[in-house]
């Protein structure tokens, strides 16, 4: 059964790949790669149904757990892990959820990925609720761990996502908004960390990045949610307020500093010419977002 999944495939291109000179086993790993942006792109409809149904959710409270096996799993934590620190949010909004816990981020543990009344376990050990949406990630779409807490998320009422690069897969079966790209047979047969993980890598980025743009998390395309916290951050921080501000690197310091760190009360202090309290109090009303509060 598992011979006949797009992601077991023999790719006639990399057949020979092992008798090639260096160059030019990286010329074919190159080429198959571009082949995965176009399939992302072909799924842009179904990415955009689930940033929406995401941005909803986290406005009324809920949270978004990406659930995985193996590189799915993992990728999932990894994207989850970025959002606190690029956009300043709870590290409970986004969540990611692997087979064998924190061991198998590090270690191979790929027997787990076959129970799927742990997975159930391990999402509801996060407190999972009808009010949040559940991610679930699996190249292959057959993955019983995260199949197992897809269905007990849609028994709950949950919003139910899946990640898959397999043709009509049980996962896309399984959930209201199936995202399929479809890259192709992999360099390495069965090698899904490859070209169906740079896809899903492509796709989370799309859920956290848009979601949060469309949640009022930047301004223009700056991060304008980043903390200040060490001098590297401190720096772009400056950066952000001196080009949303239109003032110089110098004017951009002196205004954080009497923001109290706060990027968007200098930004809204320097384009409008108030207060520091006037500021916040614009953020405040415009429910954070900068666009809205230089208008108010």
């Amino acid at each position: 059964m598992l011979e006949k999944l797009l992601t077991e495939q023999v790719n006639p291109v990399s057949q020979d790949i092992d008798a090639l000179p260096t160059e030019e086993v990286l010329r074919i790993i190159n080429a198959e790669d571009r082949k995965v942006a176009e399939a992302v792109a072909k799924e842009i409809p179904h990415i955009a149904m689930a940033v929406d149904v995401i941005v909803d959710r986290i406005a009324k409270g809920g949270r978004v757990f990406y659930i995985g096996a193996g590189t799915s799993g993992r990728l999932g934590v990894l994207d989850a892990s970025e959002c606190p620190p690029t956009f300043d949010v709870p590290p409970e909004l986004f969540q990611g959820v692997i087979a064998g816990g924190e061991r198998a981020l590090s270690q191979a543990g790929e027997a787990s990925e076959d129970d799927g009344r742990q997975g159930v376990a391990d999402l509801m050990a996060r407190g999972f609720t009808a009010r949040d949406v559940v991610v679930g990630i699996a190249a292959s779409g057959r993955t019983p761990y995260v199949l197992g807490a897809v269905e007990a998320a849609h028994r709950l009422g949950a919003v139910t996502v899946g990640i898959s690069c397999t043709p009509d897969s049980e996962l896309a079966r399984a959930v209201e908004i199936p995202i399929t790209p479809l890259p192709g047979p992999e360099i390495l047969t069965g090698s899904t960390r490859m070209k169906a993980g740079t896809a899903t890598k492509l796709v989370l980025n799309m859920l956290s990045t848009a979601a949060m743009i469309r949640s009022g998390y930047v301004f223009g395309n700056l991060m304008v949610n980043v903390q200040p916290r060490n001098t590297k951050l401190e720096d772009r921080a400056r950066r952000i307020i001196a080009l949303a501000a239109d003032v110089d690197r110098a004017i951009a310091g002196a205004l954080l500093k009497q923001a109290g760190n706060d990027v968007k009360t200098a930004i809204v202090m320097a384009r409008l010419g108030v207060s520091k309290e006037d500021a916040e109090k614009r953020l405040r009303e415009a429910g954070g977002r900068v666009s809205r509060a230089l208008k108010s």
